[in-house]
């Protein structure tokens, strides 16, 4: 009876020592979620003073794990469409971008059912449909595509030995030339806040 008892015990104490939705290499994790990107900078062009507003949008994750705990990420996004404003002026563009983010990450250990994780890596943003408003209608806007290193970090708390709840932020360098009407008026620097919560399956 003790013999068992003692065997009952440690399979109890190896169970909770366990990290909370484990990853070992080869494992895939795949991330379905709501994303909101929040620029944090305005610009001073030709111009004027340049802001743009934030939106939100569903993302797609999908991470392959090289090494026990780390792993490849690769981010998607439904597009995202702000308007850019000018100050004094208001509203005067509209404008789609995908931001496609290859990060390499680690994922910590954990005993507890939420396990903390970084990243850093490489934002690729493809900017598409832009579009002239208010003092600007039917004039051409242009802006350049952009590389720049994106930073992140985030949580994942264990739903079940397959699943997680994930909440993560990033920081994202996106900066791009702009051009009204053919005329470059200067480099609009973005930089966003990406802030994520997402359903992860881990595969």
């Amino acid at each position: 009876m003790k013999h068992i008892t003692a065997l009952t015990l440690s399979a109890l104490l190896a169970s909770a020592a366990a990290p909370a939705l484990a990853q070992e290499k080869g494992d895939i994790l795949l991330g379905l979620g709501l994303g909101w990107v929040e620029p944090t900078q305005n610009s001073n062009t030709l111009a004027g003073q340049i802001d743009v507003d934030g939106n939100l949008r569903p993302t797609v994750t999908a991470e392959y794990f090289v090494a026990d705990r780390v792993g490849i990420e690769l981010l998607a996004s439904w597009p995202f469409q702000h308007d850019v404003n000018l100050q004094g002026v208001g509203n005067v563009a509209k404008v789609k971008h995908l931001p496609p983010t290859l990060s390499l990450q680690y994922h910590f250990v954990n005993t507890s059912k939420i396990t903390p994780f970084v990243g850093a890596g490489i934002n690729y943003t493809y900017f598409f449909d832009e579009d002239g408003t208010g003092a600007l209608a039917g004039t051409k806007v242009e802006l350049d595509d952009s590389w720049g290193l994106a930073l992140h970090a985030g949580l994942d708390y264990e739903i079940t030995e397959k699943s997680a709840f994930r909440v993560d932020v990033r920081y994202i360098d996106i900066e791009t030339d702009v051009k009204v009407g053919g005329v470059d008026i200067g480099e609009v620097k973005i930089d966003p806040w990406v802030f994520n919560v997402a359903y992860v399956m881990k595969f």
